[in-house]
C-alpha cells in the first residue's frame, strides 16, 4: 500500500506500508536473524545492567 501525503504544496512525503507483504511470523524471524549483528551490544548492555543492580543492592545493604 502507498499513500502520497501533501502537506500545503511545499513537502510531499510519500509512506510505503508492508512493502514485501511479510506476515508476522516472517518478521519475526528476520528480526531475530539481524539480533545476531548485535549481540556484543547486548551483552555489553546485559553486563552493565547487572554492574548497576549490585550498586544498587550495595547502596541499599549499607544504607540501612
Amino acid at each position: 500500500m502507498e499513500q502520497t501525503i501533501d502537506n500545503s504544496g511545499t513537502f510531499t512525503k510519500t509512506v510505503n506500508i508492508g512493502g514485501e507483504n511479510m506476515g508476522d511470523v516472517q518478521a519475526g524471524i528476520e528480526f531475530i536473524y539481524h539480533m545476531r549483528e548485535h549481540i556484543l551490544d547486548v551483552g555489553v548492555a546485559t553486563v552493565y545492567l547487572f554492574v548497576c543492580y549490585g550498586i544498587y543492592l550495595l547502596m541499599k545493604k549499607y544504607i540501612k
